[in-house]
């Protein structure tokens, strides 16, 4: 692929996980690496990520209702995102072999079941005390080995009784602070530079382009009917990444 072709593709993909993440609250990472994880290394494409997520994660935490809260709620989990991605730092850049990609696809496809399933579940209080941290420890490994954070994060976030909104701002935060220990994970790996930083921020304009587009439409559509068509998408993309590295 050459390099104008290449950058194209880059940047139709930010614009289509900034519309995703617009519409529904989540998908940037997973889109965005997903694809990317097609022409490039995960560790490079989720370095491209790292200016993108914290911008527009900043942005969906800023317009959340209960900020102090969320976070007196969920600083355990949050703590122990940071240990378990600092813990497997460097995951990304040392697998060679497919492995990476072979995690990502798995990822992708657990999650693309879980929320085609539209499973309810529910945590009781009494549980978040140990299991929170279990989930951040767990989520940020995985964030590590695929740089991707949404497992088990999202369905554990789902399952503590927010509304709307809250659990679209306790996504932020959770998003965001596994940026930041990622970012810290592939700046010790070599995979975060100022030339990649550079590239990261140019690719967050095409990505807040799709994500108010995506803002624009959420308001016209049933989130629903896209959910539905959004995870479906993602099983066939996890699916394709599996085969991809077994092959």
């Amino acid at each position: 692929m050459d390099n104008t072709t290449l950058l194209i593709f880059v940047t139709a993909t930010f614009v289509l996980a900034g519309f995703v993440k617009g519409v529904i609250g989540l998908g940037l990472p997973t889109i965005a690496v997903g694809i990317l994880g097609v022409v490039m290394a995960p560790a490079q494409a989720a370095a491209l990520l790292v200016v993108p997520n914290l911008v527009t994660n900043g942005w969906q935490i800023a317009t959340g209702p209960k900020l102090g809260a969320t976070l007196k709620r969920l600083w355990p989990m949050l703590a122990t995102i940071c240990l378990g991605t600092w813990a497997g730092a460097g995951l990304l850049q040392q697998q060679k072999d497919g492995s990476a990609t072979l995690w990502l696809g798995a990822a992708l496809v657990l999650y693309a079941l879980v929320g085609l399933k539209a499973a309810k579940l529910r945590v009781p209080e009494r549980w978040e005390g140990w299991l929170g941290p279990l989930i951040g420890f767990t989520t940020g490994v995985v964030t590590a080995a695929t740089g991707v954070f949404v497992l088990p994060a999202v369905p554990y976030l789902q399952a503590l009784g927010f509304d709307k909104d809250e659990l679209v701002q306790a996504l932020g935060i959770s998003f965001i602070v596994s940026t930041l220990a990622l970012s810290f994970g592939l700046i010790g790996a070599g995979a975060l530079n100022g030339t990649v930083a550079w590239q990261s921020l140019l690719a967050l304009v095409p990505a807040l382009i799709g994500m108010g587009a995506g803002q624009f439409i959420r308001s016209r559509i049933s989130p629903a009917t896209f959910k539905i068509c959004f995870f479906a998408g993602l099983l066939a993309l996890g699916a394709y990444l599996c085969w991809r590295s077994l092959a």
